[in-house]
């Protein structure tokens, strides 16, 4: 059963993660964190380098082994809804040498929705299409994954995450290394998405783009510090907290400040 500290807000919750632990070597890298993602949002986890941002992804996801907590997805054990989760990985964690079509990369995503005989019909082929078309990619359909550019390579993996029409997206630095060009085009797409009800979480390091870019925010560092809308969240004290006082007044101010003028209104 949920937990009862949660309650509710567990069972609506499209991510609800509770007492989550990770530790390798013996030697915590995420720390009894629980955190709710709320329904149709998009949510960033922001904090400094080694703060276990993607451990948490990961240990959430059953990618790593999580020492504590459980993970549920819309109130149940998050092994029992994997089809309603799509998840992009960082990009330096994929091999781009794999011989593999753009149009083929974009179809694995489809292949827990058929069965063997199915895999490569004219229908996937649609679908696939339609989701490279949405990330402005469908002219690159028959290249080789390889052959492309990192921004190229990340709005294909985005394509891919699309095609499985998920109700929670997650995606681990999707703006890491990529164009401006690029880093808009997924923003726009990532927003249209919640605009349709769905939800994502990202791992995000560029504190410049967090109120523009997100509703809700978790600042970890490797223990949960704050958790909750953008504008109730990314205070001063909390960033302070967060990054262990390495970010200067002239960095909390430019971070802070738009907020403060939009109370003042």
């Amino acid at each position: 059963m949920p937990d009862a500290r949660l309650g509710k807000e567990v069972i609506a919750s499209p991510l609800a993660i509770q007492g989550l632990t990770v530790s390798y070597d013996h030697r915590p890298v995420v720390h009894s964190v629980d955190f709710v993602t709320p329904p149709g949002s998009m949510s960033a986890i922001i904090g400094p380098n080694g703060a276990g941002k993607s451990s948490l992804l990961k240990a959430a996801l059953g990618i790593t082994r999580r020492l504590t907590g459980e993970v549920r997805v819309f109130g149940r054990p998050f092994d029992q809804m994997t089809r309603h989760v799509a998840y992009v990985p960082q990009r330096n964690s994929v091999d781009w040498d794999f011989p593999a079509r753009v149009i083929d990369v974009v179809a694995m995503g489809l292949f827990r929705d058929l069965r063997w005989w199915q895999f490569g019909g004219s229908g996937q082929r649609r679908r696939a299409m339609r989701a490279l078309a949405r990330v402005g990619m469908e002219a690159f359909a028959e290249r080789q994954i390889g052959q492309l550019s990192g921004g190229q390579q990340q709005r294909v993996f985005l394509a891919r995450a699309l095609v499985q029409e998920a109700d929670l997206t997650i995606l681990d630095e999707p703006f890491a290394g990529v164009d401006a060009a690029t880093e808009t085009a997924i923003v726009e797409v990532l927003k249209s998405l919640r605009d349709e009800g769905r939800t994502l979480l990202c791992v995000h390091h560029d504190l410049a783009t967090v109120r523009s870019y997100f509703d809700h925010v978790l600042l970890l560092n490797v223990r949960r510090v704050a958790a909750g809308p953008v504008d109730e969240v990314f205070t001063e004290a909390n960033l302070q907290a967060t990054y262990g006082g390495r970010l200067s007044p002239v960095q909390l101010a430019r971070l802070v400040e738009p907020a403060l003028a939009e109370r003042g209104r």
